[in-house]
């Protein structure tokens, strides 16, 4: 995909959806990290209802460690992998108040030094919380980069390092947005819904789907 078409995909992405961002419901850099690494495996609509209940509580490090890993287990047993999750939840508070002064670092190498903080996670902090212009491939960006050839790559790190070359600069800072939503209610994994798709006729998948 040459410049022209990538700046008029973008073009188009921004006009249905100036101001994107995500669906992770937060008030903090510390709530979105929770909230992100309570995503793993598990729908923001999912992790949207054991937060609503969590975050009155628990708004900062402290506030979550007072909590208590039980009852943080018990508010969040509605997510997958919920076990481990409380485990690295604690974990980073006490990491956040003993290193941070309690404030979430923007930093990629600190973010990922938190336990269950990796690269993707730490990319959706700078991005969403600080406005670092970041790529956090998830399966829905990393599927709409490749179908639709703007950044073909093999592997999730691949793929962002393209799309951080490949991505005009001014379009940057929400691409990793408009790229996931796109993915997650257009570009579906099993049923793409291509005539409904803005960016369609930009898109080198050579199977789209049909109007029925």
């Amino acid at each position: 995909m040459n410049l022209q078409k990538r700046r008029e995909l973008f073009d188009r992405l921004r006009e249905i959806n100036p101001n994107p961002t995500t669906e992770l419901e937060y008030s903090s850099p510390f709530e979105l990290l929770i909230a992100v690494m309570l995503s793993a495996q598990a729908t923001d609509v999912g992790v949207n209802k054991a937060t609503k209940h969590l975050f009155p509580l628990a708004p900062t490090p402290q506030a979550m460690l007072d909590l208590g890993e039980t009852r943080v287990r018990e508010l969040i047993s509605s997510i997958g992998l919920f076990n481990t999750k409380a485990k690295n939840v604690m974990a980073t508070c006490e990491i956040l108040l003993r290193d941070h002064q309690g404030e979430v670092p923007r930093d990629r190498e600190a973010l990922e030094a938190l336990p269950g903080v990796g690269r993707k996670t730490a990319n959706v902090v700078l991005n969403t919380a600080f406005g670092e212009p970041t790529m956090a491939v998830d399966t829905h960006i990393f599927r709409v980069a490749n179908r639709t050839g703007l950044a073909p790559g093999r592997t999730p790190l691949a793929v962002e390092k393209s799309l951080l070359k490949r991505v005009p600069a001014e379009f940057l800072k929400d691409a990793h947005h408009w790229l996931i939503l796109h993915g997650r209610y257009v570009c579906k994994a099993r049923t793409p819904n291509c005539p409904h798709c803005v960016i369609r006729d930009l898109c080198r998948y050579k199977t789209k789907t049909s109007a029925p």
